[in-house]
């Protein structure tokens, strides 16, 4: 006897629109969501916004491609949950290299109970900059971050004592470089002066600078996140890498991002992007060394687990759909 699959409950251009606003949550570079949807009646697509305003810190643009990516990979599950296989085309347009993805071939398919849990896992997921707890992650948990990744075409290398140590002194290393460049000050200047949707507000940033074994990034400006008296002793840190350095290598190390830090939330996981030592390119070379030539290095990721006796810190704000949404070519059929 045949099973027919049921069809989804809405039309497609509705769920393509949610599925775009579903992937605003997903973290990016100093939370500057330099992406933009266009919503078709049998397809959406995704390209990068290149911000005057991440010149100095990301030039090449790779750092916005990898936060396209944890878009791309949030609205692929927010698909998936809404009971749809897409089939996803990345770099579709030689011709134009700031369209990053296009999805097409939507076929209506029964609901992912895996992508249905995940979506909740986005709308609880955050920064959390604070020193984490005595706990330590665990291995179980360390590899199903990194399964997570791997499936997504990148590869999550857990550090060991040595190697977090060779990391320390590069990420030191970094914030000093970062720091006598006048072009970098300003520019995180204006991330963490915004009040419109993006940037990093106080509440998100330490109001004192934590006792880490790696340094984080300094902001210039203290923050009102209570960070507590811990230090980071029991995180883990590891380096998100692939093969290949090129503008979909970077697309899909987003992807993986977002599948670890998602798992990660589900598994009750801090996670702390650092990018400052990749952002340098004599401190990103020390990586590749730290990595032993396996390859080439996206971001670095604090792993820990948040002290609970401590509030986290508040969601960094989201631009309005209509900012990121472009619903033109369907209006009157996405709701």
């Amino acid at each position: 006897m045949s099973h027919q699959t049921p069809a989804p409950h809405r039309p497609l251009p509705t769920a393509l629109a949610e599925a775009a606003t579903m992937a605003g949550r997903a973290p990016s570079v100093h939370n500057a969501q330099p992406w933009r949807w266009r919503v078709l009646p049998d397809s959406l697509e995704l390209r990068m916004v290149r911000d005057p305003q991440l010149t100095a810190t990301d030039p090449e643009g790779d750092l916005a491609r990898l936060s396209c990516g944890a878009a791309l990979h949030h609205a692929r599950l927010a698909l998936a949950a809404e009971g749809w296989t897409a089939t996803v085309r990345r770099m579709p347009d030689p011709a134009e290299p700031d369209l990053l993805a296009r999805l097409t071939d939507l076929r209506p398919s029964k609901a992912d109970p895996d992508a249905m849990r995940t979506v909740q896992c986005m709308q609880v997921r955050h920064t959390d900059r604070r020193p984490v707890s005595d706990e330590p992650v665990g291995d179980e948990r360390l590899d199903a971050v990194g399964t997570a990744a791997h499936r997504e075409g990148t590869r999550l290398e857990i550090l060991d004592r040595d190697q977090v140590l060779e990391l320390a002194a590069a990420a030191s290393r970094a914030a000093t470089v970062e720091a006598d460049d006048s072009r970098l000050r300003e520019e995180l200047d204006y991330w963490t002066s915004r009040a419109a949707g993006t940037g990093l507000t106080a509440e998100v940033l330490p109001e004192e600078a934590a006792q880490t074994t790696v340094p984080g990034r300094d902001f210039g400006r203290l923050g009102t996140l209570p960070v507590g008296p811990g230090h980071d002793r029991a995180a883990s840190y590891g380096v998100l890498h692939g093969d290949q350095d090129e503008p979909v290598d970077w697309l899909r190390a987003g992807e993986s991002l977002s599948a670890a830090w998602l798992t990660a939330t589900r598994l009750g996981v801090s996670v702390v992007p650092l990018s400052g030592v990749v952002e340098v390119p004599a401190t990103r070379q020390v990586l590749r060394g730290v990595l032993a030539g396996l390859g080439n290095p996206y971001l670095v990721l604090r792993l820990g687990v948040a002290d609970p006796a401590h509030a986290g810190p508040p969601h960094t704000p989201r631009l309005d759909r209509a900012q990121v949404v472009d619903l033109s070519a369907v209006e009157g059929t996405a709701g």
